[in-house]
């Protein structure tokens, strides 16, 4: 199954796989959006899925880094990471779970493996922040896979995360960039139809049933706001994501997403200085 074979109805005007690569510690991934040949999805910044059941390509995880100025979303497919900041804040992400973390002005944190063995699976966003809001404080929702919406039938399910999908609403509300995020398990065969909003940035990232996970970006208009799929003879699984670009300046440097060249300067003199 591939994405152009997939989608009925929205135009698809990119397809691209994975690039390989290591970050952190030397973990192993997957950079779908934050490679050369897909820079940016404004207002996604980046995407990576990290996926591996030899304990040698994740076991040293990412160590204490900083961030500023945009959001991570981490959601766990399989396996077990534990997340620290230098405020105080720690949890454990297990299979199913999302933390959605807004960097703000700025924290250190880290987020190491809870496991020395076994799958471990997951994906992280990068979502940018408006210049406006880049300095408000830093926080976290930390969400139990119990605690997501889901919708199923026997044809079905979709986890709603963010947005809405059908009468149902994503557990993260109150984003600036009225995201959508769903996680959509289709059966054998199986038709799925969701509205976007006109002039979002919307993409599907395709990662079971396939031989190589792949990302699909969509042209999303007045005349073509709805996403038409039918699976395979084997099912489908895809993450569908789609949120409000800001059309502003990006001026990023690793971790630091900052509006101009001064603010991402001033953000490493003030991680220099301990100011995060």
């Amino acid at each position: 199954m591939l994405m152009d074979n997939y989608c009925l109805n929205l135009i698809v005007v990119q397809i691209e796989r994975g690039m390989d690569t290591e970050d952190g510690a030397g973990v192993a991934l997957k950079r779908v959006i934050g490679q050369p040949k897909l820079r940016r999805l404004d207002p996604f910044l980046m995407l990576d899925e990290f996926k591996s059941d030899k304990a040698d390509d994740y076991i040293n995880g990412f160590d204490w880094h900083p961030h500023r100025g945009f959001q991570t979303i981490t959601y766990m497919i399989e396996g077990l990471m534990e997340h620290k900041d230098n405020k105080g804040n720690q949890g454990l992400l297990t299979p199913g779970s999302v933390q959605w973390m807004t960097a703000g002005s700025g924290l250190i944190h880290s987020e190491m493996p809870k496991q020395v063995e076994g799958l471990m699976h997951g994906y992280q966003f990068w979502l940018n922040l408006p210049i406006k809001d880049k300095m408000i404080p830093p926080s976290y929702q930390d969400i139990a896979p119990e605690n997501i919406p889901e919708v199923k039938n026997d044809d079905l399910k979709v986890r709603v995360i963010a947005g809405k999908y059908q009468d149902v609403e994503g557990v993260i509300k109150g984003v600036v960039t009225r995201p959508l995020f769903l996680d959509v398990q289709l059966k054998p065969n199986v038709k799925f139809s969701e509205l976007i909003p006109a002039g979002h940035t919307a993409f599907a990232f395709v990662f079971e049933e396939v031989k190589e996970s792949h990302v699909g970006v969509f042209e999303v208009d007045s005349s073509k706001d709805r996403i038409e799929a039918v699976a395979t003879e084997k099912g489908a699984r895809f993450l569908l994501l789609a949120a409000q670009p800001l059309n502003e300046p990006v001026h990023q440097y690793g971790p630091m997403v900052l509006g101009s060249e001064k603010d991402l300067r001033q953000a490493f003199i003030d991680y220099q200085m301990g100011r995060f």
